[in-house]
């Protein structure tokens, strides 16, 4: 119907400019032509007009067609992808809620859902150029098995996970004595190995570890910690280690990195090398004795607990705000710095970057593995950038390792935190909410606003901002601090 429509409005006014032609070469300016031609010569030329205009008419209306004929095509191959996914996927019965979500999101979904489907046909023809990717999954002192899903099933996967949720419900709460004191901002969360306890962390120089349990209670009240660790300045840091139970290790404003017994309070060992504020630790997931710190003095450095100085240092060009191991990998290790990238390095050759990530506008402030294939960045350009390590390159950097930027939440100038857990992404704001992302999709699942009920907005919090989330592996419920000193227990509905 379109295209009748088109030919029906288009040839009438072609047809009007063809009399229009013929009157112009009537006319008395050409006239003079006939002084300069005989009669017979003139008709040829009039005729051979005609064929020209035939022609131009037949061309377009050729190309017009072969144009409908390969969109035509394009459609038929749409429907027979959905078609075969329908058929892997039967559905009776779908609620009206999440019918509801899905009309919300119907645009969205249908750009990325095709978008990903091309480049599933696509990554079928083309060959990944790097040889050693072996190195993602190289986990050599405690093997595990991965599952291995195709990408059509784990995007498909994604839109589930994705439209299973739609709010944030609170579970539990805390506030800190004194909460509008500057300095309860909670700078770090970690759980312990068997997520029984959370250790929080920040400008009050003091590692607060609390029973999870306990902050479950369906009543307001001001949770206290069950044990303190005294710090001598300002922690931006705290990382548990996930295989010695009561081991954990801090970072400070004044560079020192320090290992505490969690059980007793007792401060086990502390290392100085560090020249400049440290804003980050982390234990390795392999190798329970090392661990790796990041400083202002443009260094990473990595420690072992059998030893009383580092065992190795790679040089950064800028400030390195945030550092974390592969827990698929034995030698991966990526960071990310205030020059606005991300270097990843194999821990066996640490002369040059396995690859280097740029795509963000700003400092990088968090960095987390999503799994052994991809990596999560954020920044103070309030974006999120989810990298498939895949399509890396040992020479340069990887601008086009960026596979997805997730935008919504509000980020300039502070640490708002970073956690990932299962495909999901939580980030904090400073318009004082917590957000959830799903990583196939750039925009937010929902949020939740710190004193407020669920909306995704950015009002003004006066000046104060989420400073930190974590995951509880075990349940799909978040631990979110804020930087007025209170404590949320959030969970996905």
């Amino acid at each position: 119907m379109k295209l009748a429509y088109v030919f029906g409005c288009f040839i009438p006014t072609l047809l009007l400019a063809q009399q229009q032609g013929r009157e112009i070469l009537k006319s008395q300016l050409l006239s003079g032509t006939e002084d300069l031609y005989p009669q017979s010569t003139y008709s040829v030329i009039v005729d051979k007009s005609k064929d020209v205009e035939f022609e131009i008419l037949l061309d377009f209306l050729v190309s017009l067609k072969e144009q409908k004929e390969k969109h035509a095509l394009e459609l038929h191959q749409y429907i027979q992808m959905l078609e075969t996914d329908m058929n892997r996927f039967q559905h009776n019965n779908v609620s009206n809620m999440l019918q509801t979500r899905m009309k919300k999101y119907i645009s969205q979904l249908e750009t990325a859902y095709f978008s990903k489907r091309s480049q599933l046909q696509l990554s079928e023809a083309v060959s990944n150029e790097r040889n050693d990717l072996d190195l993602l999954r190289n986990r050599e002192r405690c093997p595990v098995q991965e599952k291995h899903v195709g990408y059509s099933d784990d995007f498909l996967n994604g839109i589930c996970k994705f439209l299973r949720y739609s709010k944030f419900e609170v579970a539990g709460m805390s506030e800190m004595d004194n909460i509008l004191n500057s300095a309860n901002v909670i700078c770090s969360l970690s759980f312990d190995r068997d997520e029984n306890y959370i250790a929080a962390a920040g400008i009050s120089k003091k590692i607060k570890i609390f029973e999870f349990a306990t902050l479950l209670r369906d009543y307001v009240d001001v949770k206290y910690p069950v044990v303190e660790l005294l710090n001598k300045s300002k922690l931006s840091c705290v990382c548990w280690n996930k295989y010695l139970k009561n081991c954990l290790a801090s970072a400070d404003y004044d560079g020192v990195i320090q290992v505490w017994d969690a059980c007793t309070g007792q401060g086990l060992s502390h290392y100085t090398e560090h020249q400049r504020r440290a804003w980050c630790v982390d234990f390795s997931h392999v190798d329970p004795t090392q661990f790796a710190s990041g400083s202002d003095d443009c260094s990473v450095k990595l420690w072992s607990l059998n030893n009383k100085t580092s065992t190795c240092t790679i040089r950064s060009g800028a400030n390195v705000c945030c550092v974390q191991f592969s827990s698929c990998s034995s030698h991966m290790l990526a960071f990310g710095s205030a020059d606005y990238k991300i270097r990843c390095y194999d821990l066996r050759h640490t002369r040059i970057p396995w690859c280097t990530l740029a795509d963000h506008q700003k400092a990088v402030s968090y960095v987390k593995f999503s799994d052994s294939d991809s990596l999560v960045s954020a920044s103070t350009d309030s974006t999120l950038k989810l990298w498939d390590l895949k399509k890396t390159s040992l020479e340069g950097t990887s601008t086009d390792a960026c596979c997805m930027t997730y935008r919504g939440h509000r980020n300039e100038k502070n640490f708002v935190g970073l956690s990932v857990l299962d495909g999901y992404i939580a980030c904090g704001s400073e318009s004082n909410e917590v957000f959830a992302y799903h990583k196939s999709f750039p925009m937010p699942i929902t949020s939740y606003k710190f004193g407020c009920s669920d909306s995704i907005s950015g009002d003004e919090s006066n000046g104060q901002f989420v400073s930190s989330v974590c995951w509880r592996e075990k349940s799909n419920m978040i631990v979110a601090a804020n930087s007025g000193g209170s404590v949320k227990v959030l969970k996905l509905v």
